[in-house]
């Protein structure tokens, strides 16, 4: 056999096994990505909805924009009855149901609530911007892996409209930021 042939048996043999294997970075990734738990999933989106309700009503107090205000508002209002919507759920599942922010949450409104005017409005839009996006990735999760009927339910109804809150985050975002 010449050199030629073995150097392209060889790379045939390399191509064949890489293209079995995943790429770099994506055994990490499988690693830490624990499996899907319903409760644990109910859990963080009511302290998630929690959340966005009080900061919400920050926006609506601290913003300077009337988009940024209108925004707060509009997340008092949604998360708000998707929290009633989420504690019937929790209550079929007995999963006790958060009243206050989590310790994590207290310290990110205490955060917000020392800003005000222009930089409250760009931080805000900011973390409403990626907490979104990490709401409907985890909403998008739930609803392929969720076993819970009553969750998927819910997740199926809510997703629509976390969707619409990030591209009126982004949108607002991209204004306040000028």
């Amino acid at each position: 056999m010449t050199l030629s042939r073995l150097g392209a048996g060889l790379v045939c043999a390399i191509l064949v096994l890489a293209a079995g294997r995943p790429a770099a970075g994506e055994d990490e990734k499988k690693k830490d990505k624990k499996p899907f738990d319903d409760t644990e999933f109910v859990k963080k989106a009511a302290m998630g909805g929690l959340h966005e309700v009080e900061l919400g009503k920050l926006a609506q107090s601290k913003a300077s924009n009337d988009l940024v205000k209108k925004f707060g508002e509009r997340m008092v209002k949604d998360h708000t009855q998707a929290n009633q919507d989420l504690m019937a759920v929790a209550k079929g599942m007995q999963v006790q149901f958060p009243d206050k922010l989590d310790e994590k949450g207290q310290k990110e409104w205490d955060t917000y609530n020392a800003l005000s005017g222009a930089e409250f409005d760009r931080k805000y839009m900011e973390h409403m911007v990626k907490d979104h996006e990490h709401d409907v990735a985890e909403f998008k999760r739930a609803e392929k892996e969720a076993k819970n009927s009553q969750l998927k339910e819910f997740v199926t109804k809510s997703l629509p409209t976390l969707e619409e809150h990030l591209k009126q985050a982004k949108e607002i975002r991209d204004q306040v930021k000028k």
